[in-house]
């Protein structure tokens, strides 16, 4: 390029470079350094970027003694800042300039790239590599921003960056690999997808603060995402769209403290088969309208959904099936509206709270240590009861078990004996009469001073009607003395022989009395022995 094409802006970037001097071409009324306004801009501020290009390529030898460097603020760039394929070695860094193209780095090797409060109708990085920082901190991206299968080495930096392309990938970074932290925070705004499906964070991602609008799709759509730190989205962080995580990692803890998210109808957050090394914080404040879920998830430390608002009533509010977490803090601000799915979850401590306990539950498989609080038995009966699937067997013995761990023997056959009272609402009529023989008689096993109740109590009465009304002999030679306890326990017993009912022979009236006590005591005898039989089954 011949420097005597050059206007007097581009000369002096040009006289600048080799030293790495920056160069301001900004007005000095503050308000017209708006990049917005640029269309306004004179000419003493336009520069092409083939200028750029020319520098950045190596068209001019760096100063000894100096780091060359493109540093330019305040510059309205006309034309195609295309650097596809190049290998930059010099920094490149403007500040409030703005662009009439989209510059192209796509498959560039950068020393490092600042575009500080810049306006960009787009940015293609596609497969760049940047060995410095990438930093778009408060610049304005209008058509998306490009950076899939992008290296940078050190921090990409979109703090209060706006980006626009409605209906459209707002941020396209699959398979993204930054080596440090990413921020999108203190105000980043996108209006459009903001995609990270199969991104490596080597420190943290940050969104807090952030705004993400998407309503017809995913808000952030970071599937497979790998974090070696943490992730945060809170601090007033907003999605109107899903947030899908689905197979994401995370080797710190997640934040979703105070986020509100709105996806209506629909999953708000899909953390399907999420990996995270301590623990997930969806509390205090936090908002979803729309499903959430941690089907599959594994999270070593506590699954946190204190203060939680959740609300899907036409669905699945909370999805906690085949979750395994050291701890789960289920005490939500307010009654979860929809319904609350922890089946098959493993659980090791298990708190929740009775006052906002959701209408419906599924719980078949749910498997825990330790409840908090673990209530009596009664009403823990009612939070089994919510099941949509109606009566399974598992919840009852995994809760009876939780108290029996405890040493409340009580309440875990009160929970064993309800079990039995509601599989019983479930069987045909003949199965429904035998169950409530067994219950009225023993309780299932589960009441064994009732059997002994009854047994005293037909005993009494059979000894006092045959002491009144001796029954007839029926061997007048050889008879043993009558006594009326033994005649009426010699009925009762379904087993043995006393000498006693084999000699006496009541008639009348008598006669159906006895044959009651025969048939009550076979039928105690049975029930009798199924409670022996769960109860040694039990030990």
């Amino acid at each position: 390029m011949n420097i005597d094409e050059l206007s007097p802006p581009e000369r002096r970037l040009w006289e600048a470079f080799p030293r790495g001097e920056s160069v301001d071409l900004s007005s000095g009324d503050p308000a017209m350094n708006d990049p917005t306004l640029s269309d306004h801009w004179g000419r003493e501020r336009l520069v092409r970027a083939e200028v750029l290009v020319a520098l950045l390529a190596g068209a001019v030898e760096p100063e000894s003694g100096h780091v060359a460097a493109v540093r330019l603020t305040g510059a309205r760039i006309i034309g195609a800042l295309n650097l596809g394929h190049a290998d930059v070695s010099v920094p490149l860094a403007l500040t409030g300039c703005s662009f009439d193209e989209a510059p192209h780095l796509y498959w560039a090797r950068m020393n490092s790239v600042h575009m500080m409060r810049c306006r960009l109708p787009g940015l293609v990085a596609s497969g760049a590599r940047v060995d410095g920082h990438l930093w778009l901190e408060g610049s304005r991206v209008s058509g998306g921003l490009w950076l899939d299968g992008a290296h940078i080495a050190g921090i990409l930096n979109m703090s209060g960056v706006h980006l626009l392309n409605p209906g459209g990938d707002a941020l396209l970074a699959d398979r993204l690999t930054v080596d440090a932290n990413v921020y999108c925070d203190q105000g980043f705004t996108a209006d459009g997808e903001v995609r990270l499906p199969g991104a490596r964070v080597g420190g943290q991602l940050i969104f807090r603060e952030a705004r993400l609008h998407n309503p017809s799709g995913a808000a952030l759509y970071a599937s497979r995402l790998d974090v070696a730190a943490n992730v945060f989205c809170d601090g007033g962080f907003t999605a109107h769209g899903a947030i899908r995580l689905r197979g994401a990692r995370v080797g710190g803890y997640l934040s979703f403290v105070g986020a509100r998210l709105s996806h209506p109808d629909g999953i708000a957050l899909n953390a399907d088969d999420l990996a995270v090394e301590t623990d997930v914080y969806c509390s205090d404040g936090f908002t979803a309208s729309g499903g959430v879920s941690f089907a599959g998830a594994r999270v070593t430390g506590q699954l946190s959904l204190r203060g939680a608002h959740l609300d899907n009533p036409s669905g699945t509010a909370l999805s906690l099936q085949r979750l395994q977490a050291e701890e789960v803090l289920l005490r939500p601000a307010e009654r979860v509206k929809g319904v609350a799915d922890l089946s098959y979850a493993k659980i090791n401590l298990l708190r929740d709270d009775r006052a906002t306990w959701p209408e419906r539950l599924q719980l078949d498989g749910l498997q825990y240590e330790s409840l908090e609080p673990p209530l009596p038995a009664r009403e823990r009966l009612d939070w089994l009861r919510r099941d949509t699937d109606g009566y399974q067997p598992q919840p009852y013995e995994r809760l009876a078990q939780a108290y029996r761990t405890l040493g409340l023997d009580a309440d875990g056959r009160s929970v064993l004996l309800a079990k039995a009272r509601d599989r019983r609402r479930t069987q045909g009529l003949s199965r429904k009469v035998v169950g409530w023989l067994q219950d009225v008689l023993v309780g299932y096993g589960y009441r064994p001073f009732r059997a002994a109740s009854w047994l005293a109590g037909l005993l009494a009465f059979g000894t006092i009607v045959f002491s009144l009304h001796q029954p007839a002999i029926l061997n007048e030679d050889d008879h043993p003395n009558f006594n009326a306890f033994f005649y009426t326990l010699d009925l009762l017993l379904p087993v043995g022989d006393l000498g006693q009912e084999r000699v006496f022979a009541p008639k009348g009236i008598y006669q159906v009395i006895a044959n009651l006590l025969v048939i009550a005591g076979f039928i105690l005898g049975l029930t009798v022995a199924a409670g022996a039989t769960r109860s040694l089954s039990r030990e």
